[in-house]
């Protein structure tokens, strides 16, 4: 409802500051999850992260460049806009629903 990331999991290894991060999001929507586990990731010390979508929206793609501009983002494909549930549009529907069979 309220289109805010939530963390429910969080394993990282020790020497992440030494390593070669790659956040995967297939779907970068509002941005705000991707934006945020990049955050965790720079406060637990990591330095070299980079972002992997397959399909994003242009606001998505902002709010990461705002709020991270050193983290390199590689895309499939941007989409026009979101729509009013934040959805991707023209999109591919949603991730979890294709993934898990819940819709």
């Amino acid at each position: 409802e309220t289109l805010q990331p939530v963390e429910y999991f969080r394993k990282l290894p020790q020497d992440i500051a030494e390593r070669d991060i790659i956040v995967v999001d297939p779907m970068l929507a509002t941005g705000g999850s991707a934006a945020d586990a990049i955050s965790l990731l720079k406060k637990r010390g990591a330095k070299k992260i980079r972002l992997m979508c397959l399909i994003s929206s242009p606001e998505g793609v902002k709010l990461v460049q705002e709020k991270h501009p050193d983290v390199d983002i590689y895309l499939a494909s941007i989409d026009e806009k979101l729509n009013e549930k934040g959805y991707i549009v023209p999109g591919l529907g949603d991730a979890g629903d294709r993934l898990f069979g819940t819709k």
